[in-house]
């Protein structure tokens, strides 16, 4: 199948493009990537997104971006432009998402592949969330937390790649405070950086933490480079 991809740029949706390339028969031929002016935005990831750029020439892939004010189910409007646009570009069979556990963004996103006649590939759907992200570990793949919203998350977590002993952190808080492992719930997101999909890593060569309260914030990259 030709394949597009839901892509944020961080570790689910890159993830999930690398388990739909495990199947032989299919081929991704595209990112889409929405710029949500809304940072609180239901369906789209916002911090560090123009960043996609540089992630999709590192996977050597063609991408398609579009702006979207970020409204409430509006937004899913937008989403279907951009989808389509791949459809007549690409002719593609199918879309891939990085939803594991939002029915929210997985059942508008099938309802849109329905609306077009795509498949929907939901490659991550339903995976414990510590297996999953120990498992991105273990595939070679590297990523940052580009912000945070949670108890039990400090400016420490920020712009730093995650590692095992962090991930046995977050379990010690998901016990502790209720957080989720994989951060399905908005506590952080997530910035790819490198993986075995990657020609070339990300390397950021600015940056800037802005904090707005002790668990709250984000890191701001103003310039990176692939190497």
């Amino acid at each position: 199948m030709r394949l597009a991809v839901l892509f944020s740029g961080g570790k689910d949706s890159t993830y999930a493009l690398y388990k739909a390339m495990e199947d032989k028969e299919n081929e991704v031929v595209c990112l889409i990537s929405m710029i949500s002016d809304n940072k609180h935005s239901y369906m789209f990831h916002t911090p560090n997104i123009s960043l996609v750029d540089l992630q999709a020439e590192a996977l050597g892939l063609p991408l398609i971006k579009k702006q979207t004010a970020g409204i409430k189910e509006k937004e899913l409007e937008d989403l279907k432009v951009a989808m389509y646009e791949a459809d007549q570009k690409y002719d593609i069979d199918g879309v891939i998402s990085g939803a594991f556990a939002s029915k929210y963004q997985k059942e508008r996103i099938e309802m849109i592949c329905k609306d077009l006649g795509l498949q929907c590939i939901n490659p991550l759907w339903g995976k414990d969330p510590e297996k999953l992200i120990r498992e991105m570990l273990d595939n070679g793949f590297e990523f940052i937390l580009s912000s945070i919203a949670a108890e039990g998350l400090d400016e420490t977590w920020l712009g730093r790649v995650l590692t095992y002993e962090d991930i046995d952190k977050l379990v010690e808080l998901n016990k502790k405070v209720g957080i989720h492992i994989a951060f399905e719930g908005g506590e952080a997101e997530s910035l790819v950086i490198n993986g075995p999909v990657f020609k070339s890593k990300l390397l950021i060569i600015e940056s800037e933490i802005i904090m707005e309260k002790e668990h709250t914030g984000m890191f701001k990259i103003k310039k990176a480079e692939l190497r």
